[in-house]
């Protein structure tokens, strides 16, 4: 009985044939019984070995919490972002265009390869149903064709990447199983390419069905074994991922007090673990990683993965522990540490780069209350800022004594349910004396604009940082208030300067209840923007700062660029819009103490420095006011520091320009 030939047999018997190209896919003919009980046993074990392999992680996944407050609504956005992210690979490729565009061909190309893989193994059973003498099967072998060279040079180029260029976000440690994978990928698309040189029912053509066969039975057992099994999860993360940005899940009854142990793990969180391809793009964007913190996103949910799979999704064990992860890549042994979960200032820049669907922020907020909800996180900042937020309901830990004076110094009046807007001060707006001159100037702004408004009399935090930090007591004491004093007053539409009170009362505090209508400053001017005056005095340059919580989480790009427009000539930041890097202050960080490392706020600084702007220009009170120090620390003539209100009310008839100085004066105010 003649057994299969092996692909060393055939890289040895192919140069004795006549390869031309032969203008058509060769077929191997006829096989004999011996090769098809073979390949019975073949298919058989291959699928048998995924499965042995696969089982385990789809068992982890499924034991895992359900989560209880998930929805599939609305079900045609989740389409549109599967159509999108997963057959177009838009994400993939925006992100990173040369390398996206690469794995987007190998992706394409599978697709592609599809009916011919089919096609492939039925004629090992004398059944195929694609025929190359055909219209069809020739327009479609050729169309695979293509696709094989592009699928061919683009894994090469990727291998190339990988194991000699080696970007430092892919991590220190080399995954070979990454290597043999590539090659098996290459191997598949040539030894197709290869049954176009050869002649029908040759020996050749027999040798290269048996090296594509064997070569698609070794790769469909490795795929759960390494982290190409996104290739199966990662289209079912895409499209069951948490509507909404960063979206933060409710707890689930009394017993719920956030991840603190493997039994916290619900079942969405364990299938994005095991989707991650760890191809870094979080920790490459990721302001703590990137500034020598311990933090790093993807270590996070391959800890995750390592403790699913070391405890399993039923265990009491914690899951944060005190010591930071030493590992270069995964943690094996701590996992994940306390110190790296509080590290993160929740901009939000993995989530957005992520590929597979992972959602990062949830996590770590998730991670963060259960160390804080169940007293395992100490932290002298933190519990004065959570002290401050209960005592004093502002994050500053003031006397609502102080805004009172600031209230009748600007002559605010007092919201009383007839005017059209509320204006919400925040905690920056109404203690920190710049954000105290950004509300007054954006008040100017509303008053030249005929908008009735009034503030409240009594106003507490939204509860912003203890929600990010992890405290759902606190946060829900503040936002039952909040709702509260709303309702009272009977607020319709309300306006802010900040972008963290947008997010927080729109969203978080949907929990609770619905909050009126809320919008950010930017946005309101944008709406307003020919009536308010252009500059009559332009500068030559300003650099605009996307703030995380107005850019990517609410999408809002343009409306302040409409504004800054108005003032003068809008240069770019080396990262911007989307890509914008973090100030810091996000996820309560502009109230725990010094940073470990270099501080995230400097290196935007010098970026936004860099640019040779004369004015940056804000459009959130927190980035303003770690800009405020950054800037003299970086650059001895730095350049101007407003806000777009500000930028807006210097224009304004009969006014002139904030703290009786000009552009051409400098410093950061």
């Amino acid at each position: 009985m003649a057994l299969p030939p092996t692909f060393a047999s055939a890289m040895l018997l192919l140069p004795d044939e006549d390869l031309r190209f032969s203008g058509s896919l060769a077929e191997p003919g006829a096989f004999k019984s011996v090769e098809t009980g073979l390949l019975v046993v073949g298919i058989l074990l291959s699928t048998g070995l995924f499965f042995w392999r696969f089982a385990p992680i789809l068992s982890i996944i499924l034991r895992s919490r359900k989560d209880t407050s998930y929805t599939l609504r609305p079900l045609g956005q989740r389409i549109w972002t599967f159509f999108s992210e997963v057959l177009c690979q838009s994400k993939v490729i925006r992100q990173r265009p040369l390398p996206g565009l690469a794995h987007a061909f190998v992706f394409w190309g599978f697709l592609a390869f599809a009916l011919v893989s089919l096609n492939h193994i039925a004629l090992g059973f004398g059944m195929g149903f694609l025929s190359p003498t055909g219209a069809a099967g020739r327009f479609y072998f050729f169309f695979a064709a293509v696709w094989a060279l592009l699928v061919a040079v683009s894994i090469t180029a990727l291998f190339i990447r990988r194991f000699f260029v080696r970007p430092v976000w892919l991590g220190q440690k080399l995954s070979y199983e990454s290597g043999v994978i590539a090659f098996l990928i290459f191997l598949l698309m040539v030894s197709y390419l290869g049954a176009f040189f050869v002649q029908d029912g040759s020996t050749a053509v027999h040798l290269l069905w048996w090296t594509h066969t064997l070569t698609l039975l070794v790769f469909l057992p490795l795929i759960p074994h390494t982290k190409h099994l996104h290739l199966v999860l990662s289209p079912v993360t895409v499209f069951l991922k948490n509507g909404g940005y960063a979206q933060i899940p409710p707890l689930a009854g009394d017993e719920d007090f956030g991840l603190v142990a493997g039994k916290d793990i619900t079942q969405l969180i364990s299938l994005q673990t095991y989707s991650c391809v760890e191809c870094g793009r979080c920790t490459e964007h990721c302001p703590a990683s990137t500034t020598g913190k311990v933090l790093n996103p993807k270590e996070i949910i391959l800890g995750l993965r390592t403790y699913l799979n070391g405890f399993g999704p039923q265990s009491d064990s914690p899951l944060l522990t005190e010591s930071p992860v030493t590992s270069p890549d995964n943690p094996p042994a701590n996992y994940l540490s306390m110190e790296a979960a509080f590290e993160c200032t929740t901009c939000g820049s993995c989530e957005f780069q992520c590929p597979v669907g992972i959602q990062h922020v949830p996590v770590i907020v998730g991670l963060r209350r259960g160390a804080t909800n169940t007293g395992a996180w100490e932290d002298d900042y933190g519990t004065k800022l959570f002290l401050a937020l209960e005592k004093n309901g502002n994050a500053l830990g003031l006397s609502s004594l102080e805004r009172d004076k600031f209230l009748q110094k600007q002559g605010f009046p007092i919201f009383d349910g007839t005017q059209e807007y509320c204006l919400w001060l925040g905690c920056m707006g109404s203690y920190d004396p710049k954000g105290r001159e950004i509300i007054a100037d954006f008040a100017r702004v509303m008053q030249h604009l005929g908008t009735n408004f009034g503030v409240l009399k009594k106003e507490k935090c939204t509860g912003d940082p203890a929600r990010r930090l992890g405290n759902d007591l606190v946060f829900q004491n503040l936002a039952e208030a909040g709702l509260k004093s709303f309702e009272a007053a009977k607020v319709k539409k309300i306006v802010t300067i900040c972008p963290h009170c947008v997010r927080t009362i729109a969203t978080d505090w949907r929990e609770f209840g619905i909050a009126p209508e809320i919008e950010h400053h930017s946005e309101f001017m944008a709406r307003h923007k020919d009536q308010l005056s252009e500059d009559k005095w332009k500068v030559p340059s300003i650099v605009y700062h996307d703030p995380c919580y107005l850019g990517r989480y609410r999408g809002i790009y343009e409306e302040p660029r409409t504004i800054v427009e108005q003032s003068g000539f809008i240069i770019e930041a080396s990262r911007s819009r989307e890509r914008s890097f973090c100030c810091g202050a996000g996820g309560g960080l502009a109230f725990l103490g010094e940073e470990a490392g270099e501080r995230v706020s400097h290196v935007r600084a010098k970026e936004l420095t860099d640019t040779g702007a004369q004015i940056i220009a804000t459009a959130c009170p927190f980035c303003n006011t770690m800009f405020r120090d950054a800037l003299t620390a970086v650059s001895e003539h730095p350049p101007q520091l407003l806000d777009i209100a500000q930028l807006t009310a210097r224009a304004l008839p009969a006014s002139q320009p904030a703290a009786n100085q000009s552009p051409e004066s400098g410093g950061a105010q």
